[in-house]
């Protein structure tokens, strides 16, 4: 799924645009619609031609709620660009473009609005070339121009189409196993309690999960969610989502926050990020300034540690460490924006490169070599690539293939482990030579998926079996026995499956039979009762029951079949071993017609049963006679 998101400056017609393309008003605020302008995050959608429903973001342009729109912007995958035909380009349109080159957001088309204002075609040919040199050299520099006006409807299916062609050049968002919402709304919903939205990223969330709220560290559950107010049982990455919170007050939750599975982030107040300073910037980043720092949509007040310089001049490039002044969530190559509190400009921004760093010294030139070389290559990323070529694998064979240094490995194997990228299927000390079987999250949940799939299908398919036979299992699993068992073992550790003995199944399922099914089995069990040591044989009972029905009772113990054609009650099958044992104890050797005698049955059932004795290793043949195996 997609987000679109809007940029612009104020009055250039972005929240009307936005109701003619979906037929939503963004602006939900009383004093939004009576003063005209957006003030707060506006939210929308529409439906493509091929069928995907996109989410719209709709952002304040007026450089007052400059702050409001970078709560918004920040998690969407294509701009909508607007620009007035019959102003062109204005301040926060620039101020606008400087944001989306930021934080890189790659996708876009810019839309000429209020063309039925211009005064005439040259004029407006003279605005489109002032716009395409305004984002010269930006995130949007080869994106298309369409011209049109909301008012008259004028040019918006050549508008939608432009958006449909450019949400197709970005690729779905991953699924890292680590979902994350940035909260940018909280509110009551009568009769449901706690709604939060925002655009979710790195992870799916599910209906009944538990979440956590960071930095507050308070937990809660899911108990709706909807996208486009869709109800929906799992909402995936890159979807605009709302999460309908049992556990939580609205008074708890604010704009900013995170929303994640528990223990999956560490809030930090220090942060190692590289940071680009706006060319137009009013003058120089000096150490130790005091600076708004803005990622997701969180806002927070921070202190400026220029690393290796006194100062960085406009335009140019540098590390910083940031001492935040409230706890945030955030991970290696989140985007941010910097600005200045007062007068408020927005001064550049960058990518987080280390989320828990120590405190560095200024002027240690090893630590800012560190911090380069950790932002040209990813250790982390490359070794989950291997695991992600490879699927369910031991560390050794995945740092093999990712053929990075010890230190490096284990760096990244602890990285990946800590972010919750990574599961362990096996128990042991973790280290890049460890011969353990690991998988990444997602591959992890699509096994996982896949199995619980699968074992419920057999359910379904048959109702009168206790459970799914591990191999048939394993086959459908398409895995080798080592990464097969320790799966197994983990979905029964985590409380997914059960197994027993040979079976696996899901928790509380249970064998239940109908009242003409119980009939049936009462009658036949009847029989067992009247004849225990000459009962009804196997086909007799598969003809009185039907085949499915006497498995059922194999299954669930209540018939032991010792042979092809022998079968007793769970019962009399334990007394006769009682007393079959009881004679070894006063007797050496047991033969077929003693055995015969004792239980008044016939030399078939008694063959039967010491032949099936044999099978066990209870008894030991030799001659017509036999001895208790030692």
């Amino acid at each position: 799924m997609h987000v679109i998101g809007t940029a612009g400056h104020v009055d250039h017609g972005k929240s009307t645009l936005v109701a003619a393309l979906t037929g939503i008003h963004p602006d939900r605020l009383k004093e939004e619609q009576e003063r005209e302008m957006t003030i707060d995050l506006g939210f929308a959608w529409m439906t493509l031609s091929g069928g995907e429903t996109v989410g719209i973001v709709d952002v304040p342009g007026h450089r007052d709620f400059i702050e409001n729109m970078l709560a918004g912007v920040g998690g969407i995958d294509a701009a909508l660009f607007v620009v007035a035909a019959d102003e062109g380009v204005m301040p926060q349109t620039r101020e606008h473009l400087a944001i989306l080159d930021l934080l890189k957001i790659e996708g876009g088309v810019i839309a000429l609005t209020k063309t039925d204002l211009a005064p005439d075609s040259d004029w407006l040919e003279l605005v489109e070339l002032d716009v395409r040199q305004a984002v010269q050299g930006s995130v949007l520099e080869n994106a298309p121009i369409v011209p049109v006006s909301a008012r008259t409807g004028a040019g918006l299916p050549e508008l939608a189409r432009a958006l449909e062609a450019a949400l197709a050049l970005r690729p779905p968002r991953p699924d890292l196993g680590r979902a994350r919402l940035s909260v940018d709304r909280v509110f009551t919903i009568a009769g449901f309690g706690t709604v939060v939205t925002g655009t979710l990223i790195d992870g799916a969330l599910r209906l009944g999960e538990e979440i956590e709220l960071q930095p507050s560290g308070l937990r809660g559950r899911i108990r709706g969610l909807q996208t486009h107010k869709k109800k929906e049982q799992t909402a995936v990455p890159g979807s605009r989502t709302a999460v309908n919170i049992s556990g939580l007050d609205v008074e708890q939750i604010r704009r900013g926050q995170v929303l994640a599975h528990p223990g999956r982030y560490r809030p930090t107040r220090l942060l190692d990020v590289h940071f680009k300073l706006l060319a137009d910037a009013s003058g120089p980043l000096r150490h130790s300034a005091e600076v708004k720092f803005f990622t997701g949509s969180a806002e927070v007040l921070a202190r400026v540690r220029l690393l290796g310089a006194e100062e960085l001049p406009p335009g140019g490039e540098g590390w910083l460490q940031l001492e935040l002044r409230e706890p945030v969530v955030a991970v290696r190559g989140d985007r941010y924006i910097l600005r200045r509190p007062s007068p408020s400009e927005t001064l550049g921004g960058g990518e987080v490169t280390d989320p828990q760093p120590r405190r560095h010294r200024r002027f240690d030139e090893a630590a800012i070599a560190a911090l380069e070389s950790l932002r040209r290559g990813a250790p982390a990323e490359v070794l989950a690539s291997a695991f992600q070529a490879l699927g369910v694998v031991t560390l050794k064979e995945a740092a093999q293939r990712s053929r990075l240094e010890p230190p490096q490995a284990a760096a990244a194997l602890k990285e990946l482990l800590e972010t919750g990228q990574l599961v362990l299927l096996e128990a042991g000390e973790p280290a890049p030579q460890a011969d353990l079987l690991a998988a990444l999250m997602p591959a992890w949940q699509a096994l996982r998926e896949k199995a619980l799939q699968e074992v419920g299908a057999y359910h379904k398919a048959n109702p009168l079996r206790r459970g799914m036979p591990r191999e048939e299992l394993k086959s459908r699993l398409k895995l080798a026995p080592r990464p097969f068992n320790a799966a197994l073992r983990r979905l029964a550790q985590d409380g997914a499956l059960e197994e027993n003995a040979a079976l696996v199944r899901l928790p509380g399922h249970s064998v239940s039979f109908s009242p003409q099914q119980a009939a049936a089995v009462e009658k036949l069990l009847a029989r067992f009762a009247a004849a225990p040591y000459t009962p009804p044989s196997v086909k007799e009972s598969q003809a009185e029951l039907g085949e499915e029905l006497y498995l059922a009772l194999l299954d669930l113990g209540k018939l032991v079949q010792v042979s092809p054609e022998v079968v007793f009650r769970r019962e009399d099958y334990d007394e006769m071993l009682r007393q079959v044992r009881a004679h070894f104890a006063q007797e050496p050797t047991l033969t077929v017609i003693q055995f015969r005698d004792r239980f008044n049955t016939s030399r078939k059932y008694a063959l039967g049963f010491l032949e099936h004795l044999d099978a066990l290793g209870v008894t030991v043949r030799e001659g017509d006679f036999r001895k208790l195996r030692r």
